[in-house]
């Protein structure tokens, strides 16, 4: 890519502008891992869309009801938390896609690279694996909530729905940080996230 920088040899953090641009997501993993990480990828994207785009146009509407023809919708409230759900849990896997959650790395990054690299594979199957116990725990959860048979007031729906997309969030960015793991066990160079090359931008401060 014109974009990114050339990667330093023997695993050395590049500089500023690490993260490859394209037009459109897509994976350089081979074979079948590089297709369900594309495939993570579109779900995130229309999640994150829909959810965006569904709350807007929620809240606009629901601001016109109220000062144009002095009547809320009824259902506004509900249909936002349950957007909100949908959208920070879609989120956190575009974050870990696109490297962009906390990292407290005072240390990590006074490591050589060999060690960074062990590090870095670590990191992300450990994460990986309470992510997906955190899927398997509040799958469990919306299981039980769904025994209630409880409705929400204003829609009607059952209450379960509006946590359906917990696991789903959780699943991803499990499955987001296996292959990151994956990624550095394939590449020279030490990997964020799949895509992402490890360093800092800029606008981004060292600590």
């Amino acid at each position: 890519m014109s974009d990114q920088e050339t990667p330093k040899p023997g695993g050395e953090r590049p500089g500023p502008g690490t993260e490859k641009v394209s037009e459109g997501y897509k994976s350089t993993l081979p074979g079948p891992l590089g297709t369900l990480d594309n495939l993570i990828s579109r779900i995130e994207s229309a999640l994150l869309a829909i959810g965006v785009l569904l709350m807007a146009a929620n809240t606009i509407s629901n601001v016109v009801g109220r000062y144009v023809f002095q009547n809320s919708l009824f259902f506004s409230e509900e249909l936002n938390r349950i957007l909100i759900v949908l959208i920070s849990f879609a989120g956190i896997s575009y974050a870990a896609r696109h490297g962009r959650h906390i990292r407290m790395s005072a240390i990590y990054d006074e490591l050589p690279p060999k060690i960074r690299k062990v590090l870095m594979i670590a990191i992300a199957l450990i994460t990986a694996t309470f992510l997906l116990g955190l899927a398997w725990y509040s799958l469990q959860y919306i299981l039980s909530q769904a025994s209630r048979g409880r409705l929400l007031p204003a829609l009607s729906i059952p209450v379960w729905t509006i946590y359906v997309w917990v696991p789903v969030g959780f699943f991803m960015t499990g499955v987001q940080y296996i292959l990151t793991a994956v990624k550095n066990l394939l590449e020279k160079d030490i990997y964020l996230s799949t895509n992402v090359l490890e360093g800092y931008d800029d606008s981004e401060v060292e600590i």
